[in-house]
């Protein structure tokens, strides 16, 4: 099942966005699903990042700490 969404996007958006679709000879729909996909994917990961930088229990080691782990 599938939703339609309307935006507004700037005019040289659209132009960029329509060449993109035409390399790539997809369609503007296809084109920003796979960007709103990329960008949530990256979203969720920031969001895991920063959770765990602001966790005080998380624990921290130094690069050289790491180095020595990985035996190098």
């Amino acid at each position: 099942m599938s939703t339609a969404v309307s935006v507004r996007l700037p005019d040289d958006m659209v132009k960029r966005l329509d060449g993109v679709a035409e390399d790539t000879e997809r369609s503007r729909s296809f084109i920003i699903q796979k960007a709103l996909e990329y960008y949530m994917a990256e979203y969720a990961d920031l969001q895991v990042a920063l959770d765990r930088l602001h966790d005080a229990t998380d624990v921290l080691i130094t690069p050289e700490e790491m180095r020595k782990s990985l035996g190098m």
